[in-house]
């Protein structure tokens, strides 16, 4: 595992909160490299954008507040349900076996709690679906809402049931660009990222009150 990846893992597993400073020397003695290598490692977690370095004060983690996820959230839901909804109109029967191979493969690493791989293999099953559906334009805006260190941070929140439910998601999804069923892509889409949604906000308003 790179000095990336270990820093990647301390702030995923809540070791940094959002906003905690992420000191260089703490770093360095405790993964027992030296600053520079974890110097390198920060330059690269900024480029994920998990990580920003504010010149004279060093690096932290970025911090979103909840009306910043909020819109993420909305606008993903949105635009990904429309690159879903082309992809079904478009994509051929071996562009949809392989949607739905990188789906399983979602569901097998998932499984094993394996979330580097289950956030790579997704973002390539979401850049998949971009691709099928053959627009530059979804493609560019689409791209920074892949990357986004939120989805880093929403599949570390799923609990048991959120992550079968993610997972049956893509499947779905696969099944549905094989049906060539636009209408029924679009949905099972906006479903999977609003689920997400919850799964790290929580309720949109208060539970009600029993009576």
């Amino acid at each position: 595992m790179s000095i990336a990846d270990n820093i990647r893992s301390l702030i995923l597993g809540g070791q940094y909160a959002p906003g905690d400073r992420l000191g260089e020397v703490e770093l360095a003695e405790a993964l027992g490299v030296s600053r520079t290598p974890v110097r390198e490692a920060l330059r690269h977690l900024r480029s994920e954008g998990l990580v920003e370095i504010v010149a004279n004060r060093g690096a932290r983690v970025v911090e979103y507040p909840d009306e910043d996820l909020e819109t993420i959230f909305e606008l993903r839901a949105r635009i990904e349900g429309l690159a879903a909804r082309q992809a079904a109109a478009t994509a051929t029967t071996r562009d949809a076996e392989h949607l739905h191979k990188v789906a399983v493969s979602i569901r097998d690493h998932a499984e094993s709690r394996d979330l580097d791989s289950v956030y790579r293999l997704n973002a390539e099953f979401h850049r998949t679906l971009v691709r099928l559906g053959g627009s530059a334009m979804l493609a560019q805006s689409i791209s920074s809402l892949i990357h986004s260190p939120v989805l880093l941070r929403t599949y570390n929140s799923f609990d048991a049931e959120a992550m079968r439910r993610s997972v049956n998601h893509h499947i779905e999804i696969a099944a549905a660009v094989h049906a060539g069923d636009p209408d029924w892509a679009e949905a099972v889409m906006r479903a999977h990222l609003f689920s997400a949604r919850a799964s790290l906000l929580g309720p949109r308003t208060p539970p009600r009150k029993q009576a």
